[in-house]
């Protein structure tokens, strides 16, 4: 159980990550179609930052900008010149997945460097706990503070100005503008964050998860990411028990190979992602899109 916990926690972490800043995102109007490329390229960076620095918080750090680099082009393009998102959001998804894997080819070739674990630390009194305590509360720091960020995102969205600016952009943009809040601006403010959180996602998987880069090795969690922005409706808690079932299904999957049951490969990787369709189905009709959501704002055509 405690080993099922920990692989479920080791797999959810990108996915809140990414689901935390596609929320914000969403929440100001832009759908973030790109997020796969984006986490690729905040791997990347936080990889090569920290083979060549050893500092593994600096690695970290290197992919929040690594992220934050990319989702500039969706900012410049879909939220100043008013393209469209899911067009443009395509185009950054090919370019972080295929600029990320020349990349490594060329610094790499055939050969996969790798980290070192990232040190733990134990919570007081609660690492004691038996199953919960050696899984749960024994974490890298930044396990820790991924769960926080659950809680400001709460708290920022429902409890102060910033959220309610950010809320009204994706819902009535004019009378954000009326207000003489630039709308642009928010967005933009937006943009940028999801794509630093999304590449922190990446940056986890590369540093903590695998320690090692391998090309498209997101393997479709930026697409999980924007389904379970889009089912959490806006509530930090749900993105939280969203990417911990997601994390959960794919440790499952680990676990039938260890105990020695018989399923076919195919399948088995394919478990997290029938759980998220079910998922889907069940609550889709639950699931809320803010009302100017993927619709470019132009202060002059109003």
């Amino acid at each position: 159980m405690s080993a099922l916990i920990c692989g479920g926690i080791l797999t959810a972490m990108p996915l809140l990550f990414a689901s935390i800043g596609e929320t914000i995102s969403q929440r100001a109007g832009v759908l973030g179609m790109g997020l796969e490329g984006i986490m690729l390229a905040g791997a990347y960076t936080g990889f090569v930052a920290t083979l060549y620095s050893g500092q593994y918080w600096l690695g970290l750090v290197a992919s929040i900008g690594g992220g934050a680099l990319l989702a500039a082009i969706v900012a410049l393009f879909c939220v100043r010149l008013g393209m469209d998102q899911i067009v443009v959001g395509i185009g950054v998804l090919i370019f972080g997945e295929g600029v990320t894997s020349v990349l490594q080819r060329a610094q790499f070739g055939t050969t996969y460097p790798r980290l070192g674990e990232m040190a733990s630390i134990k919570i007081p009194l609660l690492s004691s706990i038996p199953v919960l305590g050696s899984s749960l509360f024994t974490q890298p720091l930044i396990v820790f503070i991924g769960f926080f960020m659950v809680g400001v995102l709460h708290w920022v969205l429902k409890s102060t100005n910033i959220g309610l600016n950010l809320r009204a952009a994706g819902e009535k943009p004019e009378a954000v503008d009326a207000a003489g809040i630039s709308v642009v601006a928010i967005r933009v403010v937006a943009v940028l964050v999801a794509g630093g959180l999304a590449g922190l996602g990446g940056g986890y998987m590369a540093i903590v998860g695998a320690g090692i880069f391998v090309p498209f090795m997101t393997k479709g969690i930026g697409f999980i990411g924007i389904v379970v922005a889009m089912l959490a409706r806006g509530k930090a808690i749900w993105i939280l028990i969203g990417s911990f079932l997601f994390g959960i299904s794919v440790s499952l999957t680990t676990s039938f190979q260890l105990i020695g049951v018989e399923v076919a490969q195919d399948v088995v990787n394919m478990i997290p992602f029938v759980a998220v369709l079910t998922a889907l189905v069940i609550f889709a009709r639950g699931a809320y899109l803010p009302a100017a959501l993927c619709i470019p704002y132009n202060r002059e055509a109003r």
